[in-house]
């Protein structure tokens, strides 16, 4: 879901070798969801392996995580934590979304409509705790370094952004920028071409980068009235304003100076307190951390993604080997024996 800004943000497409010995902070809820929602079968079904244990997300995680790694990028990914009290209404509505779309899913194929039965299964995803601990294994094999924030992950990869412990953040959702994100990459863990839904387009998914305060600059805002934008247009913590999109919501807090005249302008009345929203975007919980890269254990990832969860040895092996000849081959700055200390 996330803050709708698609109609200010002025976005530069970029190649991953744009980012070539750049660390990232990629949300990893996020990147879940993706390979969950689009890493399927025909049918709309998920992978799975000969126990029945979905492994899309594996899949996912595995291949572009070791696409990124030959481009000479270094991922890093955040895991969301405790989530905040006014973000419950929307975990709750999320949840009875994918439950309503998990029943049109089984509609659709009874009745055979196809795009129906991959449009359906995509909304009726869900990121279990099993599917998290396997995904952190995961990464553990091929090691890649993992944090566990307090609380949101974006939050958390916008902070180490800002304090300069990463080089960028990477997220589907806008909500990396009302954190103070100074880079958000978009479609960093996708690529490839996406079908729109209900029509028979196909579009070009590439990398996007957004610098922040270039942004702010050509919108003539500061941070707190770009999170009012936020905040009037809907936020995972409270509802927006019906009609009021991003562009108008831009008038508005131009001619204001503070959120709460902005909201005896709007007249409207609000589910929750928006300036603790506000509070919450400026002063998220966060943490300080360091990142530990580890050569990839081509043993370990060979049993897990193989032995453990039936992947093609071949194509595993395949892209283990490559991964592995990529490391060596980037030179001084990405060889495996300087890279990984």
């Amino acid at each position: 879901m996330g803050v709708d800004l698609g109609d200010l943000v002025k976005r530069e497409e970029i190649t991953l070798d744009r980012l070539a010995g750049k660390t990232v902070a990629i949300d990893a809820y996020n990147a879940l969801y993706q390979f969950l929602s689009i890493i399927r079968q025909r049918d709309g079904t998920l992978l799975m392996d000969r126990r029945g244990r979905v492994t899309s997300h594996l899949s996912g995680l595995f291949y572009r995580t070791a696409k990124l790694l030959e481009a000479g990028i270094k991922p890093v990914y955040i895991f969301d934590g405790k989530p905040p009290e006014m973000k419950r209404r929307t975990i709750e509505k999320r949840i009875e979304v994918r439950e309503e779309a998990a029943k049109m899913w089984k509609d659709a194929l009874e009745k055979g409509d196809v795009e129906g039965v991959r449009v359906y299964a995509q909304a009726s995803t869900r990121l279990t705790k099993e599917m998290i601990a396997e995904a952190k294994q995961l990464l553990e094999t091929m090691g890649i370094p993992y944090l566990d924030a307090p609380s949101e992950g974006e939050a958390e990869a916008a902070y180490l952004a800002r304090k300069g412990l990463v080089d960028a953040c990477a997220s589907q959702d806008y909500d990396s920028l009302l954190f103070g994100s100074p880079i958000l990459i978009r479609n960093l863990t996708i690529s490839g071409k996406r079908k729109l839904p209900r029509k028979d387009i196909f579009v070009d998914v590439v990398p996007e980068m957004i610098n922040l305060e270039a942004m702010l600059k050509e919108l003539g805002l500061d941070m707190k009235k770009l999170i009012w934008i936020g905040i009037l247009t809907g936020t995972d913590f409270n509802k927006g304003i019906r009609g009021i999109g991003p562009k108008k919501a831009l008038k508005l807090v131009k001619e204001t100076n503070s959120l709460e005249e902005i909201v005896k302008k709007v007249n409207h009345e609000f589910e929750i307190d928006v300036l603790e929203v506000e509070k919450f975007f400026l002063e998220p919980p966060v943490v300080d951390s360091t990142f530990e890269f580890k050569k990839p254990d081509k043993s370990k990832m060979m049993d897990f993604l193989c032995r453990e969860h039936d992947f093609s040895t071949e194509r595993v092996e395949g892209t283990v080997n490559a991964l592995l000849e990529a490391l060596n081959e980037k030179g001084t700055q990405s060889k495996l024996d300087q890279w990984f200390g």
